[in-house]
């Protein structure tokens, strides 16, 4: 590459950087209105306080407002409006009228002007100015304010920049300017973070002036209680002007935290909340929040740094960002380097411009020099998700005092996905994991694979499929028959068996296309599944039968489940694990089985089907699957998956298994199947039909047969 096109490169590179700086410190001005939230509207009133102010726009719609600005002046105001000669007294009530309509339409203003907040840096009590990331927060909860909508957010964040106190004060403004009687419910993590919550109402209600807690024309007293205690705890209070209530409490002790009647609730660092014995994330949330309606000027804001995955806070807001779910919450990610003071000037600007330039002779370096740094492929990675160069620059100095990339992805996350990075045992990694995302999608059809009769000979006459949504069976692509050739090896039919009832392990039938393999086109792909609980003698012919409907595939059980379970019934008379299996034999012959040593070939010892998952065997196909994902050599379909990657571990003992709380039946599908499919299985062949031989007449497929 010529000197002049790197030039070229580094050039547009500083200028992107320059039009980022830009957006984050653009001008915001909460007292005039310049810059902030929302759409603005410039306008003059040439005798107030302020004389040039950039209006919310809804203010626009207000009569007052917009005599006033026709007059240009109160003074002018007075004498051709309310026609009366211009005085102090009624210049001072338009005035107050007129901030106090601002109050109620420009969150942003009354902070800036009437709330204080103890600043820990500065160690004094200052007005309240949005930082640049609160006013993305706010910007989501104006949106649906001003639609006429609930606020439901859930919030992940970096740590540090003032997101809970902002949705507190967000709560004070929708109760002191908007409604009488809306009651809120703050609950913290713990008890000091409950105290610090105390600490700033008090602070901030001590300052605020009586004056605008009450209507317009209401009489008042300057000396009049503005929070008043309700019950002996300590942890409820009352705003008597306004009618209603803020109560703060910890998920430390949750009976103190039952929902009332609340309309707006505050649930702060839901992913620290701990799961004890009477007590979960889940039953705190549901207490708080049951008894509010889907209304107007209601809130429910879940926040919280990240602590891992397999929490209820990961799973909620994995199903908030996800489009294809349907959650009550919208999901809002506030990265490190969209919060202002986590930036570091560079000295001059040929400093700027030559780490620019080693940034972007380093895009492609993976070479990481120790523990304490990132690679330049990394770094690169932060400039492309939208970090300016001095962000970078900063994350450089910062992560050289930390031992550990989870430890600074853990308080800095970049994105969504570093923000639950596990500490160090998850065995897939998530960024992998996420490149399968685009090909999920809905399934085209929904139903089941039926026959003559459910089990026995008759169970695979007159296979057809029927459409029902209530039905079980996914299918994204239907089997495929040529009329002059067969494709042998085509088509891999895997079973994870789980349990009869709704909280028992996930029964998991998938079946893998492996067609796109000849020409190396495509990887195989997931084209049918079902999913369920069912009786597993029930399971084990319901897999022959869409086994058998996907061009008589071959069919691999995993055998652990049914093994397990002849302990059970063994008290009801009988080992059944291998029975159920050798029944399907004799009717379904393309049956997987597990090879047989040179000593049980000599002595005739029965065939064993199934796949048997050991320690031997887990370690080998979960390596396999590490593979497949690393070089996404098959195509998923189902997203449920994907979450089951992104919480699979290697436990302390050495075992691979799902993190407390979570599945993997779908995912031992995949890694038996795709095991199977690229280390066992023949290439597909496209062959003659009148040279084949009928599925019927082949023995039993096996892994030496294989």
């Amino acid at each position: 590459m010529t000197t002049n096109t790197i030039d070229t490169e580094i050039a547009a590179l500083l200028a992107e950087n320059d039009r980022r700086n830009e957006v984050m410190f653009a001008k915001f001005d909460p007292v005039t209105g310049e810059g902030s939230i929302g759409k603005r509207v410039r306008v003059s009133i040439a005798d107030f306080a302020i004389p040039v102010q950039w209006l919310p726009v809804e203010m626009m719609n207000i009569p007052l407002v917009k005599k006033l600005i026709k007059a240009g002046s109160i003074d002018k105001f007075l004498s051709s409006v309310m026609h009366v000669e211009p005085n102090d007294d009624d210049f001072i009530k338009v005035s107050r009228t007129f901030i106090r309509l601002r109050y109620k339409h420009d969150f942003p203003f009354w902070t800036a002007t009437l709330v204080y907040i103890h600043n820990k840096d500065a160690g004094k009590d200052v007005l309240f100015r949005l930082w640049y990331p609160q006013r993305i927060l706010v910007s989501r909860f104006e949106a649906k304010r001003k639609a006429g909508l609930p606020i439901r957010l859930i919030l992940l964040k970096a740590r540090q920049w003032g997101g809970s106190t902002t949705v507190q004060l967000y709560m004070a403004w929708l109760q002191f300017f908007h409604k009488k009687g809306l009651n809120s419910l703050i609950i913290a993590h713990q008890g000091t973070a409950s105290d610090e919550i105390k600490d700033m109402f008090d602070l901030m209600i001590k300052k605020h002036p009586v004056e605008f807690l009450h209507k317009l024309g209401e009489v008042y007293s300057e000396n009049e209680p503005k929070l008043v205690g309700v019950d002996k705890s300590g942890s409820t209070y009352r705003v008597p002007q306004r009618d209603c209530k803020i109560k703060v409490g910890t998920a430390e002790r949750p009976n103190g935290c039952r929902g009332g009647a609340y309309s707006l609730v505050h649930l702060s660092e839901v992913g620290l909340w701990k799961k004890t014995d009477g007590k979960s994330p889940e039953d705190i949330v549901r207490s708080a929040c049951s008894g509010i309606l889907a209304r107007p000027y209601t809130m429910i804001v879940m926040e919280s740094t990240a602590d891992g995955v397999g929490t209820y806070f990961d799973a909620e807001y994995t199903a908030a960002a996800d489009p294809t779910v349907k959650s009550q919450f919208e999901a809002l990610f506030i990265s490190w380097f969209q919060i202002e003071h986590y930036s570091r000037p560079f000295d001059s600007a040929e400093e700027l411009r030559a780490f620019a330039k080693w940034l972007w002779e380093n895009r492609n370096n993976a070479y990481t020099p120790s523990n304490r740094e990132e690679s330049g492929r990394y770094l690169w990675s932060l400039w492309e998700k939208g970090a300016t160069l001095e962000a970078i620059h900063w994350y450089i100095y910062e992560r050289a005092g930390k031992n550990d990339f989870a430890v600074m992805a853990a308080e800095f996350p970049s994105d969504d996905v570093e923000a639950f990075v596990h500490a160090g045992t998850m065995v897939f990694d998530k960024y992998l994991v996420k490149q399968f995302e685009p090909y999920c999608r809905k399934p085209k059809f929904v139903g089941e694979v039926y026959a003559d009769a459910d089990e026995g000979e008759e169970a695979l006459s007159n296979l057809r499929f029927r459409e029902d949504r209530q039905g079980l069976l996914s299918i994204w692509a239907m089997p495929e028959k040529f009329d002059d050739y067969e494709v042998t090896d085509r088509y891999l039919t895997v079973v994870d068996v789980g349990g009869r009832s709704n909280k028992a392990d996930w029964s998991v039938i998938v079946v893998f296309d492996r067609l796109s393999m000849i020409d190396g086109s495509e990887p195989p792909s997931v084209v049918a599944q079902w999913y369920g609980h069912c009786d597993i003698d029930r399971l084990a012919w319901r897999a022959a039968q869409i086994a058998a409907f996907y061009n008589d595939s071959l069919l691999v059980i995993e055998s652990n489940t049914l093994e397990t379970h002849d302990k059970e019934r063994q008290v009801e008379g009988g080992d059944q694990s291998q029975y159920i299996l050798n029944q399907i034999s004799d009717i379904y012959p393309n049956l997987y089985a597990r090879k047989q040593s040179e000593d049980e070939i000599r002595e005739g010892a029965p065939r064993k089907y199934g796949f048997h998952t050991n320690v031997a065997t887990k370690p080998m196909i979960i390596s396999t699957l590490v593979k497949v994902i690393r070089e996404r050599l098959y195509i998923e379909r189902d997203k449920r998956c994907l979450d089951e990657y992104d919480t699979y571990e290697r436990k302390p003992n050495g075992a691979y298994g799902a993190i407390v709380g979570k599945h993997d039946d779908l995912l031992m599908t995949r890694a038996i199947g795709l095991h199977i499919c690229y280390r066992e299985m023949e290439m597909p062949e496209f062959v003659p039909i009148t040279n084949r031989t009928l599925r019927k007449d082949r023995s039993p497929v096996s892994e030496a047969s294989i």
